[in-house]
C-alpha cells in the first residue's frame, strides 16, 4: 500500500453531543483536518458529496480551500453523484480546483447512492431521456466530462468575440493537465469495476458492495479489485491504474478510543438490502494495535489496493480524528506496506 488518506462524510448535527453544529463548522472543520491529515503524513484528504442532506455537499470550494491551506496531500471526493451534474460547468469548476492545488486533486465520481429526497436530480434540473434510467444519464454526463477533461477543442467560436480567441474549436477553460487521469469512478459491483477500467478511470471501492456471493467482504472486494485490473490489462491502457478501498479503522491506544470505539472489536460483514437486491457491508476494525495488525493483515482488498481511505466519525472534531489518522500512521501503517 502506497497511500493512507481520510474520508469525510461531513455530517452535523445540532445534537450537544456534537462538536459539528452547522454547515460552516462542517466546511471550516474538513479544512483544518486536511491541514492536521498532512502535518502527520497522511497523503490525502477526501471528501463524500451527499445532496440534501446535513452532509458536504458541494466539493469545489471545499477543495479549492484546502488545496490552498496545503501543499502536499492529495485531495479528493469519494463520491460525486454523476446524476446532479452539468460535466461542463463541472469541467471548469474541477479544472479550477485542480490548478489551485498545484495537480493534487484525485476526484471520485459515480452513479450515485440512495438519496435523501425522491428523484432529487430532478430538482437540478436533470431528468433521464424517455426510455433511459438516471443511471444511463449519470453515464453520460460521465462521457462527456471524461471527454472534456481531455483538451481538445470543441465548441465553434463566435466570429465576433468579445476578446480575441485562439485558432481553431475552443475548449472549456482552465484546462488542468493530467487531470482526466486522475479521475475514479466509485463502483459497488465486479462488473462495474470491469467497466470502469473499460473508460480508463482509476477504481474506487467502498465499505459497501451492491451484491453478495457468501464470501467476506474484503474476499469479495479483492475478488472485484482483480478483475478490474485484467480488464485494464485487455483495454490495453498504457498507464498504471490506482485502486482504492475505505475502512473504518480504529487503534485503541488511549481510554477516550476505548470509551468510543471497544464495543465495535467484534464488529462483523452485514448483508442488507439496497436499491432492490443483497448488499454486503464492511466491518469495523477497532482493537489494540498488535491485534489490528494482525486483523488488518488479513484483509484481502487492502493488500490489492495501492491506497486506503480511513472513514472517521467528523463530529467528534478535528484533534480527534488528527489523532485517529495519526494512530493509524503510527501503529499499524508501516506494517500495512505504508511507505
Amino acid at each position: 500500500m502506497k497511500n493512507i488518506g481520510f474520508l469525510s462524510f461531513g455530517h452535523w448535527s445540532a445534537s450537544p453531543h456534537s462538536r459539528v453544529r452547522s454547515g460552516a463548522d462542517a466546511l471550516l472543520q474538513s479544512i483544518e483536518l486536511a491541514v492536521a491529515a498532512e502535518e502527520a503524513g497522511a497523503d490525502g484528504a477526501y471528501y463524500r458529496v451527499h445532496h440534501f442532506a446535513q452532509q458536504l455537499a458541494s466539493p469545489f470550494p471545499l477543495l479549492a480551500a484546502a488545496a490552498a491551506r496545503t501543499s502536499r496531500i492529495e485531495l479528493g471526493t469519494g463520491v460525486i453523484d454523476m446524476r446532479y451534474e452539468n460535466p461542463l460547468y463541472m469541467a471548469e469548476d474541477a479544472g479550477s480546483a485542480d490548478l489551485i492545488s498545484g495537480g493534487r486533486l484525485q476526484l471520485g465520481i459515480s452513479r450515485g447512492s440512495p438519496e435523501q429526497v425522491i428523484d432529487g436530480y430532478r430538482y437540478f434540473g436533470y431528468a433521464p431521456p424517455e426510455g433511459t434510467s438516471d443511471g444511463d444519464m449519470a453515464r453520460e454526463h460521465t462521457a462527456t466530462f471524461l471527454k472534456v477533461l481531455d483538451g481538445e477543442g470543441f465548441a465553434r467560436p463566435n466570429p465576433r468575440p468579445m476578446f480575441p480567441n485562439p485558432p481553431g474549436l475552443l475548449r472549456i477553460e482552465p484546462h488542468a493537465p493530467g487531470l482526466r487521469d486522475r479521475i475514479w469512478w466509485g463502483a459497488g459491483s465486479r462488473a462495474t469495476a470491469e467497466s470502469t477500467a473499460e473508460q480508463g478511470m482509476n477504481l474506487m471501492s467502498s465499505t459497501l458492495l451492491t451484491e453478495d456471493t457468501g464470501v467476506p467482504f474484503h474476499r469479495l472486494q479483492a475478488e472485484q479489485i482483480q478483475r478490474f485490473r485484467d480488464a485494464w490489462t485487455a483495454a490495453g491502457h498504457e498507464r498504471e491504474p490506482r485502486v482504492s478501498v475505505s475502512r473504518s479503522i480504529f487503534p485503541i491506544v488511549n481510554d477516550l478510543d476505548r470509551q468510543l470505539f471497544w464495543r465495535e472489536h467484534d464488529s462483523t460483514d452485514q448483508v442488507g438490502w439496497i436499491d432492490g437486491g443483497n448488499a454486503r457491508f464492511g466491518k469495523t476494525y477497532a482493537n489494540e494495535p498488535d491485534k489490528l495488525i494482525a486483523e488488518l493483515a488479513e484483509d484481502e482488498a487492502i493488500a490489492a489496493a495501492d491506497t486506503l481511505l480511513l472513514t472517521v466519525p467528523n463530529q467528534l472534531g478535528v484533534d480527534y480524528n488528527a489523532h485517529v489518522v495519526e494512530s493509524v500512521l503510527t501503529h499499524l501503517a508501516p506494517e500495512l506496506g505504508w511507505r
